[in-house]
């Protein structure tokens, strides 16, 4: 009988990567089946199938139901399944992805437990997302004051080059339709940043609490990892959208965003990211052994020894545990 530790890696091993998958998909008004190893979406015109291996993000928004038997094909194929309000935005809850090495977590914790290293990502990623900037020696209040004038500034510059009138970030939580056409395209692109960024987060194995900028939530990291393609991505689509008219801004900032997403490959450039950040003096990938299923024990002196034997030594029934 093959133990924990033992066990051969599962078959998700074998299917499409994180960085290669779809970058989400958004569902709504319709119920999501499970037909072999996709899954389907039924509503009044017809059935939709969808290759659960495929996607990375799956919004689930409202009037959705989705079945066990969907949730378990999706939870094999890890992919994160993320429940939202109307447009996409308002996240309310997720489904974790399958993870099953914890290299990144332990260097996440470890990088995050140390106040000066804390520091040092938090500078980092302000490096990765205002590169002619050096933030070396800058305390966190200096860097908020920095980050808060390149958005306005970045605000100005996208408003000039569209010639769409600019007020102001506004948005009142639960009430997408309350601010104006780029509001709300801003506030989709986000909410669609979040879930995923959340996909990315899980699929290495990450905290997506453990942030680095961001703190006290339960999606900080997630938070944290969205913000580094906000000047770059969300808010010049958000512009270009809201530039063509004020109907249906929502769907068309999804679709723009998605077509954005995978012209630029972000989520192959997001997971380098994160490894990049926790990981800086690694020449190594953890996202290549993703696929690892090993369960050892932690002994003293740093080390780790094997699980599923006991260390009090062989008895009348063999050395395993199990």
């Amino acid at each position: 009988m093959s133990t924990v530790s033992r066990r051969p890696a599962l078959t998700p091993r074998h299917l499409t990567r994180t960085g290669e998958r779809l970058s989400f998909i958004y569902l709504e008004r319709c119920t999501v089946h499970r037909d072999a190893n996709a899954i389907t979406a039924q509503d009044a015109e017809g059935t939709t199938h969808i290759p659960s291996a495929t996607i990375g993000t799956l919004l689930l928004g409202p009037g959705t139901r989705i079945t066990h038997q969907a949730m378990s094909v999706l939870g094999e194929t890890g992919a994160a399944v993320c429940w939202v309000g109307e447009h996409g935005v308002r996240y309310y809850a997720s489904g974790r992805a399958l993870t099953r090495s914890s290299a990144l977590a332990e260097a996440q914790a470890r990088q995050w437990a140390n106040p000066r290293s804390r520091l040092a990502v938090a500078r980092q990623m302000y490096r990765l997302r205002f590169p002619a900037e050096d933030p070396a020696g800058l305390t966190r209040h200096e860097l908020l004051g920095r980050e808060g004038r390149r958005l306005k500034d970045c605000y100005r510059a996208e408003a000039a080059r569209t010639g769409v009138p600019w007020r102001g970030r506004r948005y009142t939580p639960g009430d997408f339709t309350s601010g104006d056409a780029v509001n709300q395209a801003i506030t989709a692109a986000a909410q669609c940043m979040y879930g995923i960024t959340h996909a990315v987060v899980t699929s290495l194995g990450c905290s997506p609490a453990l942030g680095f900028v961001h703190s006290g939530h339960e999606l900080s990291f997630v938070l944290d990892i969205a913000d580094l393609y906000k000047t770059e991505i969300g808010i010049p689509l958000a512009f270009d959208v809201a530039a063509q008219g004020e109907e249906d801004v929502g769907p068309r900032t999804r679709r723009a965003l998605r077509d954005r997403i995978n012209e630029t490959s972000l989520l192959n450039r997001c997971v380098d990211d994160i490894k990049h950040l926790l990981l800086p003096e690694e020449t190594g990938s953890p996202a290549s052994d993703d696929d690892r299923d090993v369960v050892t024990l932690q002994s003293d002196g740093g080390h780790q020894v094997a699980s599923g034997t006991n260390y009090d030594g062989p008895d009348d029934y063999g050395d395993m545990l199990w």
